[in-house]
């Protein structure tokens, strides 16, 4: 039976404590024993049930790891405090001096500029390739490649990875297979394609409110054992701990998450179709000119349809931004970073969220400096934002089939 996320979150129970609806928040940063041999089995790593110390673990952190791991199907879960340190300590424990990571060239920048810039320093080495070509990809990997690393759905391209296919070469050539689904939790579920680990950042669609910055890595126990490891484990020696409130602030908003991601995609379709129609170069992958929207199809749990994020390519920076000023004094939304929030955010993403990546390697790679990249909210009537839209075109002298609509 396939895998049905939704299921995992809405089955959550947490009654059997004191009776409260909600899980108690453990305020604490360390924690006691009932002998001296459970302290040091705990160490040890062989005592179950016991907690050391916050940065290792919390009962209240591990609520949300256990919620985490049963929509992402995976046997346990870590959080941290960002999305970018649970992908930095994700690469750093898969990872030694001397080896190499084949990742796609359309990923988040900071993502892009830890590979890029910051693990050659320690002599690990990223070949950065075209994800939807496996050729290309399969040309890259050599014997020193340790991780293949993508996004389910690419930032802030959109392009869809084939999963399926990336696992066959990530057995072939006996790679850890890395999946970023920041952008697809619920829509995707990596681990049915055959994904070893997957990263969110809860910052984003999981929280949803734009309140909290977090992370998680979903994988086997034996890899969140290894990243909590006392001695060798990167979670625990480089201390990215999610503080226990923001733990209990997300696992809450966690249970909305099913409802809001239905809203965001049907939201976002309703938009890619009317923009399209109305002369607009639109990227979004439900829409069949997506030139992956077959493989996006055949991954999807389609109750949740394609995500919430599309992109408009406006041709310049200067029409991008003005049209974006538009939108913002329209009030359909705000120009700002990250996604995932109720209302639309915007933000031109070469001079944003992948400015980290050259102007010369956007170029190669399709990134135009006029592409805008959008997340929409949960717009309660998405027909007025789609004519707040084509108002905005119009205002701003942005030319297609839209200046004839009244």
């Amino acid at each position: 039976m396939k895998h049905q996320p939704a299921n995992a979150i809405q089955d959550l129970q947490f009654f059997r404590e004191q009776g409260g609806v909600n899980p108690s928040i453990s305020d604490s940063s360390t924690y006691t024993f009932l002998t001296a041999k459970a302290m040091s089995d705990t160490f040890e790593g062989t005592q179950e049930g016991c907690y050391l110390y916050s940065r290792h673990s919390s009962p209240g952190n591990q609520y949300l790891c256990d919620a985490l791991a049963k929509m992402e199907a995976t046997e346990d879960a870590q959080v941290f405090a960002s999305g970018m340190g649970a992908i930095t300590s994700v690469l750093l424990q898969l990872c030694k001096s001397g080896d190499e990571i084949v990742s796609s060239r359309t990923i988040y920048g900071g993502s892009y500029a830890f590979m890029k810039n910051f693990l050659p320093d320690f002599k690990i080495q990223t070949h950065f390739v075209d994800i939807t070509n496996l050729d290309q990809v399969e040309a890259a990997i050599n014997t020193n490649t340790k991780v293949l690393y993508c996004e389910a759905l690419s930032n802030p391209l959109l392009e869809v990875a084939d999963l399926e296919g990336l696992k066959k070469l990530a057995v072939k050539y006996n790679l850890t297979f890395v999946v970023d689904n920041t952008f697809t939790p619920l829509v995707i579920t990596p681990t049915e394609f055959g994904a070893d680990v997957v990263i969110h950042s809860l910052t984003k669609f999981i929280n949803g409110s734009s309140d909290t910055v977090g992370g998680v890595v979903c994988g086997s126990t034996e890899f969140i054992n290894a990243l909590k490891d006392v001695n060798h484990g990167a979670a625990m020696l480089l201390g990215q701990t999610l503080d226990s409130l923001r733990a209990a602030s997300i696992l809450k908003n966690l249970r909305t998450l099913p409802i809001r991601m239905q809203q965001h995609s049907k939201n976002a379709m309703y938009l890619a179709q009317c923009l399209e129609q109305a002369g607009f170069k639109v990227v979004y992958p439900g829409l069949k000119s997506h030139k992956s929207h077959k493989k996006m199809q055949q991954q999807i749990h389609p109750e949740f349809g394609y995500s919430g994020l599309l992109t408009l390519d406006l041709g310049t920076l200067k029409q991008a931004n003005a049209f974006m000023e538009a939108l913002q004094a329209e009030n359909v939304g705000y120009i700002a970073v990250s996604l995932g929030f109720y209302k639309t955010l915007f933000s031109a993403s070469g001079s944003s969220t992948s400015s980290e990546i050259s102007e010369e390697e956007q170029l190669n790679m399709g990134l135009s400096e006029g592409l805008v990249r959008f997340s929409i909210g949960l717009d309660f009537d998405i027909e007025r934002t789609y004519h707040a839209f084509i108002k905005c075109a119009k205002h701003v002298g942005i030319y297609s089939k839209a200046t004839a609509i009244t």
